[in-house]
């Protein structure tokens, strides 16, 4: 399901053909739509469009161009709708535009830091408008907005701004001008977007996606940027839908079900999360700070058995790769590795093992042999090139001679003839030319992964 998460089909634009807007919307596979209010009556219209159609959200706000109409007894009826209307899920669109100048700067900054106020007191996310202001609004979120969730929707700014938003904890979203064959600086801008705080809008009845251009925008063109965004940052079409969909439930607390999975698939290959028990407590694990992976619910309530493994993967042939890899460390039911591994091999699948490097020390016994014709790669997580650092960052259950055991691990997989590769983050104050020296000393590849990034 996709979730347009800005439009305006309270406009006039759509008198005519709602409701075939809506139909065409959602057989196009976008199943939710958050309706933007943009002026007084405009909001007025976004609540009744919300009530009458059951995809439909509603915001509340005044855009920039109408910023004088913003009294505190306005604040005071959007505060009164906020908590009476249980499907406004966010105070917007609401900001800076100093494009136009419709209304003063003193008059917009003065309305903007009213809905600030305002969405902090309802607990809602606030959805900002900029254009050429963006210094002013970054400024403004630092001093009365830290800490508020919210997005920069139809972003158009630079690499700076848009590393100034994700500082802000904002998610941001690019409208279909993503996709003009003008926007090729836009496109290397976004290139530079983490998905795990990407949202999706067409902010229809604009800016219509380039196979549409001159004409009217609306929902269910959202599939046109869904293909721009798997083209640009090399995930796929159903992946870009799930994140943006997760992302879009979080931050508006739509309430929709996003069931736990223990097979989950990213990009072209299919990952098995058999367990959520590990034997280190990283500081930078993302376990903490989300139970989702691109998208997926990796929040185990029972350790699903090996047959149920095999059964949901089906025929494994259809994936690059099967990876055990969840929010756990697989060796700790080493035994149903090798039976999900056994079953799946008699299939054809190419087997990948990400593993801590625990495995040794966990099942008492060496077991790169065991590994040995039933896994094609094993990735080792190591983060550090030395016991002492990686003691500090991993907080191994094992203690401090973890890291020696990880090491022999790694060198017995080479020894086995199993692909081996050593894994480090761009963590702070990590020496990632001695993380290259030990692993080429081992016989293994290195590959560096980006903190945060994950999947």
């Amino acid at each position: 399901m996709l979730i347009d998460t800005h439009c305006h089909l309270d406009f006039s634009d759509f008198d005519l053909d709602r409701d075939a807007v809506i139909e065409r919307a959602a057989r196009a596979g976008v199943g939710r739509i958050i309706n933007i209010g943009s002026s007084v009556e405009g909001t007025r219209r976004s609540v009744e469009l919300a009530s009458k159609y059951g995809m439909a959200y509603a915001a509340i706000g005044v855009h920039p161009h109408h910023a004088e109409t913003v009294t505190d007894a306005l604040i005071e009826d959007f505060r009164r709708l906020a908590r009476e209307t249980r499907k406004v899920v966010a105070i917007g669109e609401v900001g800076l535009d100093y494009y136009r100048n419709e209304s003063p700067k003193e008059s917009q900054v003065a309305a903007f830091k009213k809905f600030i106020g305002l969405a902090r007191s309802v607990d809602l996310p606030i959805i900002i408008h900029t254009r050429e202001a963006d210094t002013d609004i970054t400024d403004i979120m630092r001093r009365e907005g830290r800490g508020l969730r919210g997005v920069v929707h139809c972003f158009s700014g630079d690499e700076r701004f848009l590393r100034e938003c994700l500082d802000l904890g904002l998610f941001v979203s690019f409208t279909c001008n993503l996709t003009f064959k003008n926007a090729k600086a836009l496109r290397e801008v976004a290139k530079k977007m983490p998905v795990e705080r990407l949202l999706l809008e067409t902010d229809a009845p604009y800016l219509a996606p380039q196979a549409m251009r001159g004409k009217r925008n609306e929902p269910a063109h959202l599939t046109y940027l869904v293909e721009e965004w798997s083209r640009l940052i090399g995930l796929s079409k159903e992946d870009i839908g799930r994140v943006t969909t997760h992302n879009a439930n979080a931050l508006f607390r739509l309430g929709l079900d996003e069931p736990v999975t223990a097979v989950y698939p990213i990009r072209d290959s299919l990952y098995l999360n058999i367990t959520n028990r590990c034997t280190n407590d990283c500081s930078f694990c993302i376990r903490t700070q989300s139970s989702f992976v691109k998208g997926h619910n990796l929040k185990l309530e029972g350790e699903p058995a090996a047959d149920e493994i095999v059964a949901a993967v089906g025929d494994p042939k259809r994936y690059k790769e099967i990876v055990f890899c969840g929010y756990g460390e697989p060796t700790i039911r080493f035994d149903d590795v090798k039976a999900i591994c056994r079953k799946l091999k008699e299939k054809g699948a190419a087997i990948r093992l990400v593993t801590n490097g625990h495995g040794d020390m966990i099942n008492k016994r060496p077991i790169a042999a065991e590994l040995s014709g039933l896994v094609d790669r094993v990735s080792v997580s190591l983060n550090a090139e030395s016991a002492e650092k990686y003691n500090g960052l991993c907080k191994p259950h094992f203690g401090p001679e973890a890291y020696g055991k990880i090491l022999a691990f790694i060198k017995d997989c080479v020894a086995r003839g199993i692909e081996t590769e050593v894994t480090c983050l761009d963590l702070p104050g990590v020496d990632i030319k001695r993380c290259e020296e030990i692993a080429a000393g081992l016989g293994a590849r290195f590959r560096l992964r980006s903190y945060g990034i994950v999947g």
